[in-house]
């Protein structure tokens, strides 16, 4: 054989080694990364580079990009904050639980911008289940422009997939407060629960579509609050269908573009180009304040409308007795409040936030006039079956003080 052609197939084959390589490095990185999640592991380098390492979908910066002024007077933390008697030093605090970036905003103003660690300015942070908020935002959109009819139909009229599933006839609205009644296990220290299971697509490859098509009924849809990720990937289902749009390019069209977003923002998605609704959203501090800034101001940003303010009063409101705050354990399996994917931490203020595991906050005050936003990456975080070192509860008081403190 001439030495040419076996010069050309010996480059060929390495080419082909070195592809194969690529992608398999690339496979157990992702595997390696989502195998250290829960376990105690540090997550600050992670969490930044989320998009960089799994397959995902883009939203471009806004063409006039709406930055929010910063406020010429700048406020300095509260040193301290009692949480059940306990008084927690606030830098310590921030310190033990990895806390990347805090944003706090007062009428629409920066009065004060921190970033620790791995956080900046300019750093796209891992939502976790932030993203639910979002995908919320915008059924609403979806519903206000004709493509889903009402909240009261049920979300196989709209999802052939899941018919036969543990949503069909369920209705959109018992999906949208996590009472669907399906089948889940978020345990984070069980390999084989439904959310680590989930977490196994995530990681390898398949399809979250047809995963959700799997879950079976377990309780009565619209009697009991059961947190369960499967929802919000259920409700990405349904804008995709509704809209026949991608989660991504509906958003950025009817909110990230509206909203003025500053900077790229990333959607994780499975190997079949779905979004991780239920979680995997990747913006910068400033870009997930935009949506509590919208929702503070009754849907409006800026004058314009983009969410209906009936749709933001009742995504914030809890309207049975098994979504108020405190319910007791007949009726829920967590203890804070519940509206349509927005958390209601307390029955005593008005304050509502958007929230995802290691401490990622998009707190709401419209009380106080005010937005928090918090990011971190506290690798305590299920690490222990009891929660002890979630701290997530903690977190809520720690932002309650801190907004109660600029009355």
């Amino acid at each position: 054989m001439n030495r040419k052609y076996i010069l050309y197939a010996f480059i060929s084959l390495l080419l082909l080694v070195g592809i194969a390589a690529f992608f398999v490095a690339d496979r157990i990185d992702r595997a390696r990364t989502i195998s250290t999640l829960f376990t105690g592991a540090e997550q600050l380098e992670n969490f930044p580079r989320f998009h960089k390492i799994f397959p995902t979908s883009e939203m471009p910066p806004a063409p006039v990009a709406k930055p929010f002024p910063k406020a010429a007077r700048q406020i300095a933390l509260p040193e301290s904050f009692i949480y059940q008697g306990k008084t927690w030093n606030t830098i310590e605090f921030l310190t033990l639980i990895d806390t990347a970036a805090l944003l706090v905003l007062k009428d629409g103003e920066i009065i004060h911008e921190q970033y620790r660690a791995t956080g900046g300015p300019d750093v796209q942070w891992m939502s976790m289940s932030v993203a639910k908020s979002f995908i919320s935002a915008l059924i609403g959109i979806a519903i206000e422009e004709g493509d889903i009819r009402s909240i009261e139909e049920p979300i196989s009229d709209y999802v052939p997939m899941l018919r036969g599933s543990a949503y069909d006839g369920v209705r959109i609205k018992d999906v949208l407060q996590m009472s669907s009644g399906a089948s889940w296990n978020e345990d984070y220290n069980d390999p084989e629960s439904d959310i680590n299971r989930f977490a196994r697509i995530f990681a390898l490859g398949g399809s979250m579509n047809e995963f959700t098509a799997t879950l079976t009924p377990d309780i009565e849809p619209g009697v009991y609050n059961k947190y369960n990720s499967t929802d919000t990937q259920a409700l990405s289902m349904l804008l995709t269908q509704a809209t026949g749009r991608s989660v991504t390019d509906y958003m950025v069209e009817k909110l990230y573009h509206p909203l003025g977003a500053e900077s790229p923002g990333y959607w994780l998605t499975d190997s079949e180009g779905m979004e991780m609704g239920f979680a995997g959203l990747n913006l910068t501090a400033r870009d997930y304040a935009k949506l509590g800034e919208l929702y503070r101001n009754g849907g409006q940003f800026e004058g314009q409308q983009i969410v209906p303010r009936a749709w933001v009063r009742a995504s914030t409101t809890p309207d049975a007795p098994h979504l108020l705050p405190g319910a007791d354990n007949a009726l829920s399996n967590y203890p804070w409040g519940y509206g349509y994917q927005w958390w209601v931490p307390s029955g005593e203020t008005t304050d509502f936030s958007a929230v995802g595991v290691y401490n990622q906050f998009i707190y709401v005050s419209p009380k106080n006039r005010m937005t928090v936003v918090m990011l971190s990456a506290n690798s305590g975080y299920g690490a222990r079956p009891d929660g002890a070192t979630d701290y997530e509860f903690e977190a809520a008081v720690f932002l309650r003080t801190l907004v109660e403190a600029q009355n």
